[in-house]
């Protein structure tokens, strides 16, 4: 049932729901006894409504209440058919201009999701820091990325690996195709990843990442030129003061590395593309955001490993590691 009052206010009383609209007597003839005598004064409950009201929903819309015979054995008479209890008529009602029905759960449980999404920021963004500081430290004592990016995938991997073993995570369940769909994915992610750390071990952690956020606007130009997708003017206009800025942070960098630049382009392109290929391949794909990651993670850790081993070597990585000890001590594996 659904109804409308569109007065700007409306004031009507329960009482008057009962109320005859008619004066003309009708004949009445039922075989139910009559209904016990309503409450017509008017200082009844008021319901004022400022916007128009849709009723959504009623339960149980049995005014004549829930007839029982009585148990007496023996003559028909007034207690035959002794009305024991009556129904509640239950409404549910919402304004003209929402689309669901007021409920105070629902708002609750939305508030309560937005702050999850919001600590799962902040906690990403504090881990973020804590890695690229750590990842900077070891760089400057041993200058290896490629092995450094082959160590931070492989206990990405042995994490996740622990974790499905202990049931601490669910085990995903993944097929011959979700590999292949996720296979120009790990590419993408390994150059992706390998950059940014060639880049930060060139230069400063901040040029790096000033550089990389420039990415929503790789996003935006290879989307439009390569997909063919377009976007608001607005979404174009944002893209000058990111633009703007990464250009002002290459010119005024004191420490200025070329290689470093690239690495932290490189990256932001890769990183699009990552995106756009898991967009494309992975839909449909049952596996959740840290599976799915993990999955990554172990697909790239087995594209990297012959690369790292073939541009620096573990010749090269022995010398390294003994020049650092010497320099550093035993507290270099901390």
């Amino acid at each position: 049932m659904m109804s409308s009052l569109k007065q700007p206010v409306v004031h009507f009383h329960g009482s008057d729901a009962f109320r005859p609209q008619s004066s003309v007597p009708s004949r009445r003839f039922s075989v139910l006894p009559p209904l016990p005598a309503l409450n017509t004064r008017r200082s009844s409950s008021v319901v004022s409504l400022s916007k128009p009201l849709f009723v959504s929903k009623v339960e149980s819309f049995s005014p004549l209440g829930t007839l029982k015979r009585s148990s007496s054995t023996g003559d028909a008479g007034d207690n035959d058919h002794v009305p024991q209890k009556r129904d509640l008529v239950i409404c549910k009602a919402y304004e003209a201009d929402k689309s669901t029905p007021i409920d105070d759960s629902q708002a609750r449980s939305e508030a309560a999701r937005r702050v999850k999404i919001g600590v799962y920021f902040a906690t990403w963004w504090a881990l973020n820091v804590i890695f690229n500081i750590y990842n900077k430290k070891v760089l400057n004592a041993y200058p290896f990325p490629w092995l450094t990016s082959t160590l931070s995938l492989a206990a990405g991997s042995l994490i996740m690996l622990i974790s499905w073993a202990l049931r601490i995570a669910e085990t995903p369940k993944t097929d011959l195709d979700f590999w292949k769909a996720l296979f120009p994915v790990a590419v993408a992610h390994t150059i992706g990843h390998v950059a940014a750390t060639v880049s930060m071990s060139k230069v400063a952690v901040s040029f790096t990442h000033i550089i990389k956020s420039g990415e929503p606007a790789f996003s935006v130009l290879v989307s439009r030129f390569l997909l063919g997708e377009t976007f608001p003017v607005p979404v174009y206009l944002s893209l000058i003061p990111i633009i703007g800025g990464c250009a002002l942070a290459a010119v005024t960098e004191l420490n200025f590395n070329m290689v470093g630049f690239m690495g932290a382009m490189i990256s932001n392109l890769a990183f699009v593309f990552r995106n756009i290929f898991s967009k494309r391949g992975m839909k449909g794909k049952s596996v959740s955001g840290m599976n799915y990651y993990a999955c990554l993670s172990m697909m790239s850790l087995l594209i990297l490993t012959p690369f790292a081993i073939a541009v620096e070597g573990p010749q090269v990585w022995a010398l390294g590691w003994q020049k650092a000890v010497s320099e550093i001590g035993p507290q270099l594996i901390w």
